[in-house]
């Protein structure tokens, strides 16, 4: 199965192919804000590599979020497109569950038992998160939290990895011998066909690219603009 998986729901812009699970090629940018640009030339290129090895584009995945709101539309749009145009359906994965099988990929020892807490940062001290067992399966629904301690999250037994662009924020507020930080883990799109693929081979047809719409989570209020000719 040949997935061609988009991620911009941080300020990282990824994409990759993946054939039965694992990466043939990826591109990803992490210096911020150039998701519209970046995003057209990383795709062209997968394409085309994805025609050279004579593969044929099976499904489109993309992060579904929560994260950014801006980010979050440039991926489902260009996915949808991309969906239409080749006849294959949309897959989305949640951005929380890709988090947690990058942070399991960095990690070769393996985890265990642990309990892990995705963190994608919302602003301030309030992080968009969830838990999620060693097999990545959610344990509580994704949801907004202001972090002031351990007592701001679900209750749980053993050690917790927390990570994400949200979680340096909160460890000094998370002193506990039980929580242990994993820095610089991102939701990369390379880790995203095996979860997609594995929806598909669950049953999952794919969304409905016609009404479909990113998991934003929070509502999104549009600010008055300041540029002027704008307001």
């Amino acid at each position: 199965m040949t997935i061609l998986c988009i991620e911009t729901s941080t300020s990282v812009c990824s994409a990759a192919v993946c054939k039965n699970g694992e990466p043939i090629d990826r591109c990803i940018c992490r210096e911020g804000s150039n998701h519209a640009r970046l995003l057209p030339r990383y795709i062209d290129h997968l394409l085309r590599i994805t025609a050279e090895q004579g593969l044929t584009m099976d499904a489109v995945a993309v992060s579904e979020g929560p994260g950014s709101y801006t980010g979050l539309r440039i991926a489902t749009s260009t996915a949808k497109g991309l969906c239409y145009g080749m006849h294959v359906p949309l897959i989305p994965v949640p951005t929380l569950q890709l988090l947690c099988a990058a942070a399991v990929s960095y990690m070769p020892t393996g985890i265990g038992s642990a309990t892990l807490c995705p963190m994608i940062d919302a602003r301030r001290m309030e992080v968009y998160t969830a838990m999620y067992d060693s097999a990545l399966h959610e344990l509580t629904e994704t949801a907004p939290l202001v972090i002031e301690g351990i007592q701001s999250l679900p209750q749980t037994q053993g050690e917790v990895y927390y990570f994400g662009d949200g979680a340096a924020k909160c460890r000094t507020v998370l002193q506990d011998p039980h929580w242990h930080m994993i820095p610089d883990i991102i939701p990369e799109a390379q880790y995203m066909g095996l979860l997609a693929e594995q929806k598909i081979r669950d049953g999952y047809a794919g969304a409905d690219i016609a009404y479909y719409e990113p998991f934003y989570l929070k509502q999104f209020i549009a600010a008055q603009s300041h540029v002027k000719g704008l307001k």
